[in-house]
């Protein structure tokens, strides 16, 4: 006996939505692009492997005694990137805005010695952020502060070399007219993505010329001489960076000689990095008058770890610039070694390290939280806009740091600086620095989120959560000085 099946009108392009897979998602995607680099650079500089166990095992030690583990912890990192030219910046935050990823702060390096601004892409969103923190410090090519040869040279080698497949560049036009890649497309564009970012032994310019432009600034070597704009390092955030340091010791690491950042306290703010040196790599030159190659190495590569802690108002942020200032300027007083950090941390001493006085002075963000004692809690007092502070002495509210999601530039320059032995003077630039955001904006094809903004309205959307859940109209900051 024949089934005798029905059949029905479909609408077509209807049947052809329903069957078509769904865009991957960005922060998802994130995660895949993260661990996938994170994965080539583990194949190509095996320490840093050795440097994700030891942050993993110090973080497991750490948060079993009094810290909380973070969801996010074992998945954060960031990576940095140098930049040669404004078209493949631009290309760049075209690929970073795939996954999800957006240019946030100015950082003015040339104040540090070095021919370089930069700016951090990452998420904004707070919902992206707990997904996946995923950062990338990412550094452009000033030519304009080298001296003429060197110049001359650089945009040479630079206006020659394509860091990007021609995949790619495809994929990321259909991409952007699609609004996201289907899972097919996604698993090509981080596959050609990855090319853009990887080592290359051999590199793209003669031992001669590598030299020249080494010796204006080796940092300018790595950036012009490579066929790719290869990550030079991966940083696993750490709750304990002096207990991580002393484990890179122990395993013959060779750690750079101080952490950067502000120094150790009670309450974590900011920043604070440290690394092991680069490593001396070798590679292959190619010779001008033949096809063959020469022996040679390069240092460029090492491995950081970092340890973060509350982000600082913009009050916040002018004191620690007004105590760092001073710490640099005890610390060129004395000597090298323990009185050198001694005295670095008894300026630091005058930052306040309390909770309260943080809170109460108007120093950090925070985000607002109500507690269990909020059910069934209702407003007395006249008005329906409810101070802080009587909220917190009520014990309805309580108030932790929003973490500080971006960089230092002096602590990048003090890493850079300890990896590339820079021969142009340790502190002294050998051009007159300058800042110059609008150009970077200019070659990015995009503005630059400000940070503190960002902060702010995290603090203020946590604020007027917590309100919403009290049946109040607004809670009054009356606790900031």
């Amino acid at each position: 006996m024949t089934a005798v099946v029905q059949t029905f009108p479909v609408d077509q392009d209807c049947s052809r939505r329903a069957q078509q897979p769904s865009f991957v998602d960005k922060d998802d995607l994130r995660t895949t692009f993260a661990l996938a680099m994170s994965a080539m650079y583990k194949a190509e500089v095996p320490l840093y492997g050795d440097l994700v166990r030891i942050v993993q095992e110090v973080n497991q030690a750490r948060s079993s005694k009094d810290l909380p583990v973070e969801e996010r912890l074992d998945l954060e990192r960031h990576g940095a990137i140098r930049l040669g030219t404004p078209h493949e910046l631009r290309t760049v935050r075209r690929v970073f805005a795939q996954i999800g990823l957006h240019p946030v702060d100015y950082y003015d390096l040339s104040v540090a010695g070095l021919p370089m601004h930069a700016t951090a892409f990452r998420p904004i969103d707070p919902k992206a952020l707990s997904k996946n923190p995923f950062r990338i410090f990412t550094t452009l090519l000033r030519p304009e502060l080298l001296r003429p040869e060197p110049r001359q040279l650089a945009l040479q080698l630079l206006g020659r070399r394509n860091i990007f497949s021609d995949e790619l560049v495809l994929l990321l036009g259909v991409g952007e007219e699609q609004g996201g890649f289907f899972p097919d497309q996604a698993e090509r564009f981080i596959a050609e993505a990855m090319k853009t970012f990887k080592w290359h032994s051999v590199a793209a310019a003669t031992h001669e010329d590598y030299e020249i432009l080494a010796a204006e600034h080796p940092i300018l070597a790595d950036i012009t001489c490579f066929n790719s704009a290869h990550i030079n390092h991966l940083t696993p955030r750490t709750l304990d960076i002096e207990m991580a340091e002393a484990r890179m010791k122990q395993e013959g690491l060779a750690v750079k000689s101080r952490i950067e950042g502000p120094p150790a306290r009670q309450y974590a703010i900011l920043l604070r990095q440290t690394s092991f040196l680069a490593l001396r790599e070798h590679i292959s030159f190619p010779v001008r008058v033949s096809t063959g190659l020469v022996p040679g190495s390069h240092k460029a590569r090492f491995g950081e770890i970092e340890q973060r802690g509350a982000a600082l108002t913009a009050k916040g942020r002018r004191l620690y610039d007004e105590i760092l200032s001073e710490a640099l300027q005890r610390m060129g007083s004395v000597d090298e070694g323990k009185d050198h950090e001694e005295a670095y941390k008894e300026v630091f001493a005058k930052y306040p390290d309390d909770w309260k006085a943080l809170l109460e002075q108007g120093l950090v963000f925070f985000e607002c939280r109500c507690t269990r004692s909020a059910r069934g809690w209702t407003w007395s007092g006249p008005g329906s806009a409810v101070p802080l502070s009587r909220l917190l002495e009520a014990g309805v509210v309580e108030t932790v740091p929003i973490t500080y999601e971006d960089f230092l530039p002096f602590s990048a320059a003090g890493i850079f600086r300890s990896n590339l032995h820079s021969t142009s003077g340790d502190d002294d630039a050998a051009f007159e620095p300058f800042e110059d955001r609008e150009s970077l904006e200019s070659a990015l094809g995009s503005p630059i989120s400000d940070s503190a903004s960002l902060y702010a309205r995290l603090q203020a959307e946590s604020l007027a959560k917590c309100a919403n859940a009290l049946g109040i109209d607004e809670i009054i900051l009356d606790i900031l000085s």
